[in-house]
């Protein structure tokens, strides 16, 4: 019975009922440890508990803190929260159980204990929990047309049948781009790089990440079942009227970038790639780490390593290839990465990046610019780096 508890905690944590689940499992393992408490060593049967109680109550507060301040009170938003009480209930059980069968210095163990325990076991956790959950951001406000931009709504589905929604704008040049925003946006969040690329006569395909705004699916923030969505997308711009089929490429930011750097070694159809503020999608990505900052590195490593591999158990996407693997697969095709010169390691990464196919794979360093801030920081400078590489990527 515990083992299929512990199941049901790990494997099931996007299921709507999943932290009543959650709930129940660490009642019910907390009463049954209890019930065998004479049986047991109690300082045994309290770590156990403390580890079930911490497991339900990181897990379900990281689905009820987003999908609270998003959704407001839902279902999952609501259980999560009552998995979260009971996880840190059980949680304090323990550690009354623990001060009283411990006694003397050994009880000075259990700080750094929780410490190691909860860098290298609870935070992957959370991270993998929140990427394979993230609540649904609605679409903003504002369309194309607010900028004066002729447009429609349109879908197309995805390999597994999932269906995107998103906008239109038709080429002038016979050229078009699928514009991808980053984790937690909509289209609406790639307006401003629409409003220049059309100047420029490209037609745009904008569309929400699944999961998010008008789209269908389970999002994924790691962005694993962006190389399937953006194939369709493409599969969508060649049958439009006066379009060049061998005329189209791929404009992400962060997590879009990283989406679109994949699906260039994924579908041949795709001539060029511009990645602003794209880092990493897989541990492969961060191998440099130890390199930059030592020990330190080495440690998120193996942090990141099971934030992963989590992730991968509770994803119905698969890990993709990394993205230095992705533009050698992708090469000669070429690659724009632009990174934030105030951005945390963007520049590091991408530059490594770079390394693994120099002859298709630009850097820019935008000065002064954080997070996928480059246009708004130099707008005239990223039309000109953008437009100049498309006109002779795709020409």
């Amino acid at each position: 019975m515990m083992i299929v508890g512990v199941g049901v905690i790990v494997v099931t944590p996007g299921h709507p009922v999943a932290a009543l689940l959650r709930m129940v499992v660490v009642a019910g393992a907390g009463l049954g440890l209890l019930v065998l408490r004479r049986r047991a060593r109690p300082g045994l049967v309290a770590v156990i508990l403390a580890a079930l109680g911490t497991a339900a109550g990181v897990s379900g507060a990281v689905i009820a803190v987003p999908h609270l301040l998003t959704d407001g009170l839902s279902v999952r938003a609501a259980g999560s929260a009552v998995a979260a009480v009971g996880g840190l209930l059980g949680l304090g059980c323990a550690t009354v159980m623990f001060v009283r069968t411990v006694s003397g210095w050994r009880r000075l163990l259990a700080l750094p204990l929780i410490v190691v325990v909860g860098y290298r076991g609870y935070l992957p956790l959370g991270m993998a929990v929140y990427a394979t959950n993230p609540p649904r951001v609605a679409l903003g406000s504002a369309t194309p047309g607010v900028y004066g931009l002729t447009y429609r709504d349109v879908s197309f589905a995805s390999a597994d049948g999932v269906v995107l929604s998103g906008w239109y704008i038709p080429s002038a040049n016979r050229a078009a781009l699928v514009l991808l925003p980053g984790s937690g946006s909509t289209r609406s969040s790639v307006l401003n790089h629409a409003v220049v690329l059309v100047r420029h006569g490209y037609g745009i395909l904008m569309f929400d990440p699944r999961g998010h705004g008008r789209s269908g699916g389970r999002a994924m923030d790691f962005g694993w079942f962006g190389e399937q969505d953006i194939t369709a997308a493409v599969t969508y711009l060649r049958q439009q009227p006066k379009l060049d089929p061998d005329r189209i490429g791929v404009l992400g930011l962060s997590m879009g970038g990283e989406e679109a750097i994949g699906a260039l070694a994924a579908d041949r159809r795709i001539r060029a790639v511009v990645a602003e503020g794209a880092t990493h999608r897989v541990l492969a990505d961060k191998t440099w780490l130890p390199e930059v900052y030592g020990i330190r590195g080495r440690i998120q490593l193996g942090v990141d390593a099971i934030a992963y591999g989590l992730a991968d158990l509770f994803s119905g996407a698969h890990p993709p290839m990394s993205l230095g693997d992705a533009v050698v697969v992708a090469a000669p095709r070429p690659v724009l990465l632009i990174a934030g010169g105030d951005a945390l390691d963007e520049e590091n990464a991408d530059t490594r990046i770079a390394a693994r196919s120099p002859a298709t794979v630009h850097v820019w360093v935008v000065p002064h610019a954080g997070h996928v801030a480059a246009l708004s920081v130099s707008p005239a400078e990223w039309e000109a780096h953008v437009t100049e590489f498309l006109a002779t990527a795709l020409a």
